[in-house]
């Protein structure tokens, strides 16, 4: 009990850190810094459509649970039991056929609360979490793409972030309908007050973007003091970042928020392992790239070579900090 106590106490005065994105590197991110700090909150995109999430947001009109249910389940003192309760994904042909219990859970929760920003709050706190989740923007957005087949054909849309993951093609950029929606205030009182921002590693025009195209979210990641850090992914994503080096993903970043919102980059350093199929390592040859400072650490999960280990990618960034 001494232990503990003294544990939640040396995380309490950890640094207010807030991290930016989506998906499952993102919950591998949350699950490192949670050692560190309490003070941890985690921004996330609402573009999902796809599965169970876009069952829910289809048939009962909230925001995509899927996401977010990751990320309490990383940052739940009992993650292990949590993260399988969490992740139980129900079987059969019926209407509960695909939904996770997760999802399920959450989506009540935001009936019996009122609201789903007011669902996050008591979830938060029946499952302890060290931290905080929030949504980028509480509106019913659509994300939208212009995908080149190749050099020589014309940029089509693809509407969707399901079927944007779907589709062959070099994504061009993607973007937002509606495209001027406003910000989870919530989420911009945390950027005003962190001591680092960091986005990533995740999708980059799936789960990263999305939250950047929030035009009030770019606004206060350029405000604020804090330290700001991209975590650029380990290897490429099938369909999505195809042939991408460090630099492409960063002319990506800048492309859509039209400034450089990240002047740290951490790159990994070791590229050792077997990725899955369609996959490459994630290289660059600079050693800085033009005012950004970059970074190189070997960040590789020895048992999935194509993420991050969290223990390993929180020890860098806590390293900068201090």
């Amino acid at each position: 009990m001494v232990n503990l106590v003294d544990e939640r106490h040396r995380r309490s005065r950890g640094p207010k850190l807030v991290v930016i994105g989506g998906g499952t590197g993102m919950a591998s991110l949350l699950r490192g810094v949670k050692a560190y700090t309490s003070h941890v909150t985690a921004i996330v995109s609402v573009a999902d459509d796809g599965g169970s999430s876009g069952r829910l947001r289809g048939s009962l009109g909230i925001l995509p649970p899927g996401d977010f249910r990751n990320c309490l389940a990383a940052l739940a003192d009992d993650e292990a039991l949590m993260t399988q309760l969490f992740r139980y994904r129900f079987g059969g042909e019926g209407d509960l056929g695909g939904h996770s219990f997760g999802n399920l859970f959450i989506s009540a929760m935001a009936e019996v609360s009122g609201s789903f920003e007011r669902a996050l709050l008591e979830l938060s706190q029946v499952l302890a979490i060290q931290g905080r989740v929030l949504p980028s923007t509480l509106s019913d957005v659509v994300l939208c793409a212009e995908v080149r087949g190749s050099e020589d054909d014309l940029a089509y849309r693809v509407t969707g972030e399901s079927a944007i993951q779907e589709t062959v093609g070099r994504i061009e950029s993607v973007y937002l309908e509606p495209d001027n929606v406003a910000a989870y205030p919530g989420a911009l009182q945390e950027i005003l007050a962190a001591d680092m921002i960091v986005v990533g590693p995740g999708s980059l025009f799936t789960s990263i973007i999305p939250n950047l195209l929030v035009r009030d979210i770019a606004a206060a990641i350029q405000t604020s003091r804090a330290a700001k850090v991209y975590v650029c992914n380990v290897a490429t994503q099938p369909g999505e970042t195809d042939g991408f080096s460090m630099e492409d993903h960063l002319h990506a970043l800048d492309a859509h928020t039209g400034v450089e919102l990240f002047p740290v980059v951490i790159v990994n350093l070791r590229q050792q392992g077997r990725l899955l199929p369609d996959m490459d390592w994630i290289t660059t040859s600079e050693v800085s790239n033009g005012s950004r400072e970059i970074i190189m650490a070997d960040v590789l999960d020895e048992e999935f070579p194509w993420r991050h280990d969290s223990s390993k990618i929180a020890e860098v960034l806590v390293r900068m900090l201090e």
